[in-house]
């Protein structure tokens, strides 16, 4: 029986069921010292002097500071970030110091006895304030990153349409809160470092490691730790705190631990970038698009990190998933004196999606035609050209997923009988059914895979054992799963005979990061690949028939390895026919295909509390196919409940340039009990340039509800908010607002 397209079982569940996961901390290392880390107290100034209280016996500890730093920069896309802070702090809460004891205790009980004296800067915590320059934090204009999309001439649009229709939109930070803390280790050992932890993307970290002390491939390990989740926030933050554990191991010359409180991690790691979006769009008299042009400014934080790929995906998502003849996309990224900001689920697409979708209801109200008829007559089909120019030749499932989600939730019979039942003063909630559809690229963007120029392989050893050899990541989504059913289906081999090589950057070869929906259709592709050239080699070692059985599986592997320990098969990324991308205009192919989901979400709103309770979610989501059917709908499940927590309960307080709820006890996320019923519909338009047509499925759940509830409460209460959080004291404030208008 094929693997592909059934629930097979968790490669990993056993062991995370049975407890015998091993989570960084639970790995006991000899020798190991815990380290903490010395924040700064401030937003913006200059270190004068750090002050070592000698009440504490500071001869039990390691520190480390800048000076202990061969070359004090987090490499990643620009060398700006220093490793621990010289001089300078940019942001709250970033790294002055290192302390490591024998005791974790005395280790946190260390920091109390240490006290930085500033001279402090005037800081700039916004958008708005780093778009005046107020301050110049970097370059010329604040501006870390910049995009320009074109097509048509958008001027003329909007001078010749009878429509034009303007909005503002706002989103804010979102903190990951994956349920395991950043955590990583670090030894050394004849001038190599290892490092360990639990991370998304190893060959980042090893990167990172090699620039900050000077060491040659060889020299640097990287090895996967069981990851109790990452959404981004573990893509390339490793790099920090994998370069924190290695400064103090090798000043102390033992290994060190260091692993995050819940408090530390959601105050000082990166976040959602928050963003404005701005639309002002042409439409003729019946709908159709004639012109957009929209500004987008992210905020990115104190130091580049991944804003310019973040940015990257929201600019070319920005227009949503409709074809319009005259587009300008203008967008930015700016620098702030708050922690940087990173990747998280969907990475840009979101911010900006719910820009485009939340837009539709304004148009709506403008024209007269539901958001649904306008939705119909502009989304994408085949043969549709995208802003970027790039022409959509298969796979396109926008019309499809947007009809089943309004088919199967009513939607069209519940606006209508929610119309009714809003006009009832003595009802005590008003109810609401709004509408979202959106789009989402596999892959990195542009020229962005064969940048990467990723590998993956699969071997045999003489013990009959398939090995995927893959750096992609287990941090929850199913990989592992995945990979294994791919590779058993292209051998024509039971699932039981393939088995999964750790990440470690000692066994497997670099196959780019787990980001960006491209760990199942790019690097399984790659796998497939790897796959049919060892069932060629095995079907001529067999006799000209796949073995079914370990024992005759071995015996053909054995002829195969001709007296090798293994035989390996390696496949490299190649782009698919007819894709072309230019980095210089940012226009052509953006990705090879695009994933589509449109969600319907029932809700109601409680006319005293103004609180929001989603009723119930429907969703249709083009994935190309699906390999694991239970481990996809989990992934929509799973990215449906954290955007309704972005939309409805999530939010980050901030003062003067810090989280000041840096706690789940008061940063609220969905709990079972407010994750809604969810009416899960996997679409399946095959992508040829997909593993058994599959294309990606982790991030397209993440970008579609929000949009949807907003445009729900919109229904309900006749109020259009464009921002996000959806919170009682926002609703309460624009709805007396309206109340004064009126």
């Amino acid at each position: 029986m094929p693997a592909v397209g059934t629930s097979a079982r968790r490669y990993e569940g056993p062991e995370k069921l049975s407890g015998r996961a091993l989570y960084l901390d639970d790995h006991d290392i000899p020798g190991c010292l815990f380290g903490v880390t010395l924040r700064s107290e401030i937003p913006r100034g200059r270190i004068k002097n750090v002050v070592f209280d000698r009440a504490f016996p500071w001869s039990e500890c390691v520190v480390a500071t800048a000076e202990d730093i061969p070359t004090n920069i987090v490499a990643l896309i620009e060398d700006d970030q220093p490793l621990l802070a010289d001089g300078i702090v940019r942001h709250a809460l970033e790294p002055i110091a290192l302390i490591a004891h024998e005791s974790r205790e005395k280790a946190y009980e260390a920091l109390r006895f240490v006290r930085v004296e500033y001279e402090e800067l005037p800081p700039v915590l916004t958008i708005e304030d780093s778009l005046s320059r107020r301050e110049i934090l970097y370059g010329s204009d604040n501006v870390f990153k910049r995009y320009l999309v074109r097509r048509g001439d958008v001027e003329k649009g909007l001078r010749e349409s009878p429509v034009v229709v303007e909005g503002e939109y706002r989103v804010p930070h979102q903190e990951q809160a994956y349920i395991e803390n950043n955590a990583m280790a670090a030894w050394w050992k004849d001038g190599a470092l290892t490092v360990m932890g639990s991370l998304q993307c190893p060959y980042y970290v090893h990167k990172a490691m090699k620039k900050l002390f000077g060491l040659s491939d060889g020299q640097v390990r990287v090895i996967q730790a069981t990851t109790g989740g990452g959404f981004g926030g573990k893509e390339e933050y490793p790099n920090m705190i994998g370069g924190h554990a290695a400064a103090l191991a090798r000043k102390a010359g033992r290994p060190v631990k260091i692993v995050y409180d819940r408090s530390e991690d959601m105050a000082a790691t990166t976040k959602r970038h928050p963003a404005i979006v701005r639309h002002r769009t042409g439409l003729s008299r019946d709908g159709r698009l004639i012109a957009q042009d929209i500004q987008v400014l992210m905020d990115g934080g104190a130091y580049v990190t991944l804003s310019p790929v973040v940015l990257s995906r929201g600019t070319i998502h920005a227009p949503g998933p409709y074809e319009c003849p005259n587009v300008r996309v203008d967008a930015s990224v700016l620098a702030t004196n708050t922690p940087p900001n990173g990747a998280f689920r969907g990475f840009g697409a979101p911010q900006t999606l719910f820009a485009a979708e939340l837009h539709w209801e304004k148009i709506a109200a403008a024209t007269g035609i539901d958001s649904l008829s306008l939705r119909r007559k502009n989304a994408f089909r085949e043969g549709s050209v995208t802003a970027t120019g790039q022409v959509l030749k298969e796979s396109v499932g926008a019309r499809e997923v947007l009809d089943l989600a309004v088919g199967k939730s009513g939607y069209l019979k519940k606006r209508s009988s929610y119309k009714r039942w809003n006009r009832d003063p003595k009802k005590p909630c008003w109810k609401g059914i709004g509408l979202a559809l959106v789009h989402h690229g596999g892959g990195f963007t542009g020229s962005g895979e064969v940048y990467l120029a990723s590998r993956a392989a699969v071997s045999i050893g003489r013990d009959g054992l398939v090995r995927v050899l893959a750096a992609s990541t287990e941090i929850g989504q199913g990989t592992n799963t995945l990979f294994s059913q791919i590779v058993a289906d292209a051998l024509g081999l039971p699932r039981d005979l393939v088995a999964i090589e750790n990440p470690d950057t000692a066994k497997v070869p670099d196959s780019g990061p787990t980001v960006a929906s491209r760990t199942c259709m790019v690097v399984g592709g790659l796998l497939r690949r790897a796959a049919d050239d060892l069932r060629s080699a095995l079907l001529e070692a067999a006799g000209g028939s796949i073995p079914q059985s370990r024992s005759k599986l071995r015996q053909a592997a054995v002829r195969l390895c001709a007296g090798e320990k293994e035989r390996r098969f390696e496949a490299s990324y190649e782009p698919p026919a007819g894709v072309h991308w230019d980095d210089k205009s940012y226009s052509g192919d953006a990705y090879a295909v695009y994933s589509y989901a449109a969600v319907a979400a029932d809700i109601e709103v409680d006319k005293t509390s103004f609180e929001v309770r989603v009723r119930k979610i429907t969703t249709a989501q083009d994935i190309g196919r699906a390999i694991n059917p239970l481990l996809a709908a989990g992934q929509v499940t799973g990215g449906t409940a954290q955007a309704v927590g972005w939309a409805l309960y999530e939010n980050v307080v901030m003062k003067n340039g810090r989280m000041t709820n840096p706690q789940l006890t008061n940063y609220i996320i969905p709990t079972a009990l407010d994750t809604p019923p969810m009416d899960v519909i996997l679409v399946e338009k095959p992508f040829s340039g997909g593993p058994f047509g599959a294309k990606g499925v982790g991030e397209l759940p993440m970008d579609v509800p929000a949009p949807a509830i907003a445009a729900a409460v919109h229904q309900a209460t006749g109020i259009l908010i464009p921002e996000l959080p959806l919170i009682p004291e926002t609703l309460h404030r624009y709805h007396d607002q309206t109340q004064r208008q009126r």
